[in-house]
């Protein structure tokens, strides 16, 4: 179980780090994989495309710093 203590009344603080801490975690991630059920073929393809879009975004990370 995530804690975060507040200090000094400060709501608004806890709250991010509250947040900061849970997505860490990955919480939301984990509720948006449960939230349906994916085919293994479904489930392929889409680690495919987003394989796909993770190398074109690091070979134009790449290329802009050459």
């Amino acid at each position: 179980m995530t804690q975060v203590t507040v200090k000094n009344g400060n709501l608004d603080m806890a709250l991010r780090k509250f947040k900061q801490k849970v997505a860490r975690d990955g919480v939301p991630s984990e509720c948006k994989k449960r939230e349906c059920y994916d085919k293994p073929g479904v489930k392929r393809r889409n680690a495919k495309k987003e394989g796909i879009k993770n190398s074109r975004k690091r070979n134009k990370v790449n290329r802009d710093r050459d």
